[in-house]
């Protein structure tokens, strides 16, 4: 059995599309048309992955993600974003608050079926942080069994995403890595590596590591490094 797809949208025609076109494909799907009820459908019954549409009555499509991604029992689920093309700037906020991916409307059958399966094979082939390698640099300490990053003893909350930058990064002082390979070590390859979805998640965790956000340098034209 193919896996289950929550797909969360509030246009009817759009829902009943996409839905057509991924139960065709052999997915189980489930569908919900507002923000409350998607939280709800991820708690009762967590689906293989997500589709979430932003523009969403009521609680929105990002702050469905970011509670979706702040949750322990709930940061591992896969979402991609549909979006609008004006809404570049909600794109980078999801892609910074952990959204694998996103397909803007309107968008093709082929598409969609190609991002959610790529997607899923990128979860399901991830490379799996080492539980029993704990990364004690300047004054960090990263304990990925844990999953817990402490800065001078200040516990600081990080996305999956972002946990796995910094322990590839920390794990591998002075090494420079190219946005690619940051993204093939974290995800999995396959993963559609742009320039922005590495670049959003580096600022994002500059800012939160706050003054050690400066051991993570940027190589002009190259990537980045973890500074020995």
């Amino acid at each position: 059995m193919k896996e289950t797809i929550l797909i969360v949208e509030d246009e009817e025609e759009i829902l009943e599309l996409v839905a057509y076109n991924l139960t065709r494909e052999g997915y189980t799907v489930r569908t919900v048309t507002t923000g409350e009820d998607a939280l709800k459908e991820v708690h009762r019954q967590p689906p293989d992955l997500m589709l979430l549409d932003l523009m969403l009555p009521g609680v929105d499509g990002l702050e469905v993600c970011r509670k979706v991604k702040a949750d322990s029992v709930s940061r591992d689920l896969p979402v991609i974003m549909l979006t609008a093309k004006s809404e570049e700037a909600d794109i980078v906020t999801g892609l910074e608050l952990g959204a694998d991916d996103y397909i803007t409307k309107p968008f093709s059958r082929r598409v969609l079926l190609a991002r959610v399966k790529a997607v899923l094979r990128r979860h399901s082939d991830a490379v799996p942080v080492d539980e029993n390698t704990l990364v004690t640099i300047h004054e960090l300490t990263i304990n990925p069994g844990r999953h817990e990053v402490l800065f001078n003893g200040e516990a600081i909350s990080l996305t999956l995403t972002e946990f796995r930058v910094l322990h590839f990064l920390a794990g591998r002082p002075g090494w420079v890595f190219t946005r690619s390979q940051i993204v093939e070590a974290v995800r999995g390859d396959g993963y559609p590596v742009t320039d922005r979805s590495v670049d959003v998640q580096i600022v994002g965790l500059r800012k939160k590591l706050g003054d050690a956000g400066r051991y993570i340098e940027t190589v002009r034209g190259v990537g980045y490094r973890f500074v020995e």
